[in-house]
């Protein structure tokens, strides 16, 4: 992926996560997000000139004696009303430019955080696939964004353009009198220790809050996944207590969190009337030697304008803190270490058939080994069977072929080339994988299809299934190409998506095929086109072919056999049957009928 940062994920050290270090690593992700801030800032710059106009209008009316009677003087009093509400208009105006510059600034840099995450998500390894939780991907990719873009819309604008207008008029109220000027700024500043601290404690617990939202989730993608298995054994009781205690858990961190910004509003209350209060005192104090009524007066208009933009940040801190924690998990997905790093020098691979070449390659799954030391070469045009029990090895060797993730020791090369030197675009070419559940998507046939080559023409589509001998079996579909199907290849059976997902490898020409056979029975008609397809398939390029049925070693130029994440037997059907080891013991078992 060529949008992560080249410096490795952030946060892993252990310590505490800082809305700064959040901020900086996002910025580094995400550098588009530095125009709206520089924007915002200036913003926030020209609304402060506005703001503080009405307060230098008030102090030149009290201190200039424009309204006594013994001055007045209409014409330059409507000239100050003039150019004051000029000002103010003027801001106004180019407010509402930067408004609309600021809202395409901004939606450009999320949408390019969504490309960021969600790319790094469907690039996930095997091994990722395995450790990561869907509904917390699910989360990430959605949930933790839309936290952000809340908060985009209008929480990154109430602080930068409040901080701005809080600094402008700090600085104006240190030109009319820094006595009461000092006072109202130490009186506001006593607050910050403590907004900091609660929202730092904010944020560790709503960080908690959207990790307990990620939990349920995926509790109850699972739990509406496996509803049938879930009836079919009478567990309702054990699938609704877990997902109410997911609830109780995330109910418990939500009241944890609010605990937070109930003090919140209550802590700017007291210091906003604690300041107002120090500067009347103050100025009472000084008396004639302090500021004019006039100044006074302006410093007031001023302090009000400060607690403004304070009370409007107290209202925007949940949606910061719940942005921050959405920020930090999708940035902790997006920056992490690619476990299949691209080909830093591709080297070239030629077409047709390709031979195989396992070299001493170990695996492990979260520390749990599935394979040892596994060695195997398989000549080019050669028709493969990898038989094992369950869970001894045979489908992770397949994805390593496939390169869906990376040995931990060896090497796996296809026509002399490690897999690990190939370009994406030249190892997608030369070997493809039918998976055991032939995964389809929710759309037409003739797509779903037409993944196995993006640029292959509807001629190229009806030319492979023909070649397949499925042309009949694709017109008696409802639609034909043009059937519809649901998410997951809702509509078909599952040999029906099988045999999709193996036209879909047909078009892609592959010369080295993948076929992981699926365990469930197939009706006859379905049987045997998939029997026929396949051995279409196979002619012409080297497949390995992970089996489960007594027949498709029966067919393979080579068995190779598994056993606790080791090889040992290899040879044809014939010579292991009569060996008496591994393989006698599987054949018997498929003999009685029983899918290994």
């Amino acid at each position: 992926m060529t949008d992560s940062t080249s410096d490795g994920a952030p946060f892993q050290d252990g310590s505490e996560v800082t809305a700064l270090a959040i901020l900086r690593a996002g910025l580094s992700l995400n550098p588009e997000f530095r125009p709206v801030i520089r924007l915002l800032l200036a913003t926030g710059v020209l609304l402060s000139l506005g703001r503080i106009a009405i307060p230098v209008l008030f102090q030149r009316l009290i201190d200039g004696d424009l309204l006594e009677a013994a001055t007045y003087d209409r014409g330059e009093l409507i000239t100050l009303a003039l150019i004051t509400t000029a000002v103010v208009v003027g801001v106004v105006v180019l407010s509402v430019f930067s408004q609309f510059v600021l809202i395409r600034t901004s939606e450009h840099a999320l949408s390019r955080l969504r490309r960021i995450v969600l790319r790094r998500a469907v690039d996930l390894s095997l091994a990722e696939h395995a450790t990561e939780r869907q509904g917390d991907l699910v989360s990430r990719t959605t949930g933790d964004i839309e936290a952000l873009t809340r908060f985009v819309d209008w929480g990154e604008y109430a602080w930068l353009v409040n901080i701005s207008i809080a600094i402008t008029a700090s600085l104006a109220m240190f030109v009319y009198s820094w006595q009461l000027a000092g006072v109202a700024v130490i009186s506001l500043a006593l607050m910050v220790p403590i907004l900091l601290k609660m929202q730092r404690a904010r944020q560790q617990r709503v960080t908690v809050v959207r990790n307990r939202t990620a939990d349920l989730l995926s509790d109850a993608n699972e739990t509406i996944a496996g509803g049938e298995v879930i009836r079919a054994f009478g567990q309702h009781g054990a699938a609704s207590r877990q997902l109410e205690d997911d609830v109780d858990r995330l109910y418990a961190s939500h009241l944890r969190a609010n605990r937070v910004m109930a003090v919140l509003f209550t802590v700017s209350d007291i210091f906003g009337t604690i300041a107002i209060s120090a500067v009347v005192l103050t100025a009472v104090w000084l008396g004639a030697d302090g500021p004019s009524l006039g100044t006074t007066v302006a410093i007031l208009f001023l302090v009000q304008i400060i607690l403004t933009p304070i009370a409007e940040l107290t209202e925007v801190i949940d949606d910061t803190t719940m942005a921050l924690a959405g920020w930090q998990r999708t940035i902790e997905l997006a920056t992490r270490p690619q476990a299949i790093p691209p080909a830093e020098n591709p080297l070239p691979i030629h077409d047709g058939p390709l031979e195989i070449d396992v070299d001493h390659v170990s695996f492990a799954y979260n520390d749990h080994a599935v394979l040892h030391d596994v060695s195997l070469h398989v000549r080019s045009g050669t028709a493969v069977a990898v038989v094992g029990a369950t869970g001894s090895g045979k489908t992770t060797l397949a994805r390593l072929l496939c390169r869906l993730a990376d040995p931990d020791q060896g090497s796996v090369s296809l026509g002399g080339v490690d897999v690990r030197h190939l370009s994406e675009s030249d190892r997608r070419a030369a070997v493809r994988m039918v998976p055991q559940d032939g995964f389809l998507f929710a759309m037409p046939v003739r797509e779903n299809i037409r993944m196995g080559r993006d640029d292959a023409t509807d001629a190229e589509i009806v030319t492979a299934i023909a070649d397949l001998g499925l042309t009949v079996w694709v017109e008696s579909l409802p639609g034909g190409l043009d059937t519809e199907i649901g998410p997951g290849g809702d509509g078909l059976s599952v040999g029906e998506r099988q045999l999709v997902a193996v036209v879909r490898a047909a078009l892609a020409d592959p010369g080295v095929l993948i076929l992981d056979e699926a365990t469930s029975s197939l009706d006859p008609a379905t049987e045997r086109a998939m029997t026929e397809a396949l051995d279409r398939l196979k002619q012409g390029r080297t497949t390995v072919t992970v089996a489960h049925r007594l027949s498709t070693a029966e067919r393979a130029d080579l068995v190779v056999v598994f056993g606790d994440g080791r090889i040992v037997e290899t040879g044809t059907h014939e010579e292991l049957v009569s060996a008496g080891g591994e393989y006698t013991s599987l054949y018997e078992a498929w003999s009685r009928g029983v899918a290994i």
